[in-house]
């Protein structure tokens, strides 16, 4: 068996061919388990969310006041179903709220407040609210936003998966004919 440079060539290219085949089908499997995971993440938020029912006040009313609310009014009487809705009511909406509530401070300056004045009725009433409209807002942004944002993260990975599986085909082709000619 004549082993020319020809011959090594082609061997080369025939053996890289097979490996381009085996990692785009690894690349596959990969894809298709981050596109899973995806979809798992966002179905998961998306059910959580319209469960409770939560919707942003009706175009036109009182409670999204244009000058208050700019950003938030593409999304008047919307129900909030994923992430993206989910941070704009969580930061757009209770949070702007809750700065009005004890003129900016936050639940745990309040609640620093509270203990130390215990009888202050008014005191209590904030740090209850502050404490209500932050777990709310915290649960909107981390279990909706956060989750919802690593199920697109897994999809974008799946994509680039799927793409650099079909670059790895081409190339196991290009690699395939190339071990082919004399």
């Amino acid at each position: 068996m004549a082993n020319t440079k020809n011959d090594r060539k082609r061997m080369a290219a025939g053996i890289y061919a097979r490996l381009s085949l085996v990692v785009a089908a690894v690349l596959l499997v990969i894809g298709g388990v981050f596109w899973a995971a995806g979809n798992f993440a966002k179905s998961q938020v998306k059910t959580q969310l319209s469960a409770q029912n939560i919707y942003f006040p009706d175009k036109g009313s009182a409670a999204l006041d244009p000058e208050e609310f700019p950003d938030l009014q593409k999304y008047a009487g919307q129900r909030v179903d994923d992430g993206v809705k989910a941070q704009a009511y969580a930061d757009g909406f209770i949070g702007r709220h809750l700065k009005n509530v004890a003129a900016g401070k936050t639940y745990s300056e309040v609640s620093a407040l509270a203990m130390k004045d215990p009888k202050n009725t008014a005191l209590q009433q904030q740090k209850q609210t502050l404490f209500q409209g932050e777990t709310l807002r915290g649960l909107l942004l981390g279990d909706g936003y956060g989750y919802w944002t690593m199920g697109v993260l897994a999809q974008y990975a799946a994509w680039a998966c799927f793409v650099a599986a079909g670059c790895l085909v081409l190339i196991a082709y290009w690699q395939a004919t190339r071990s082919k000619k004399a």
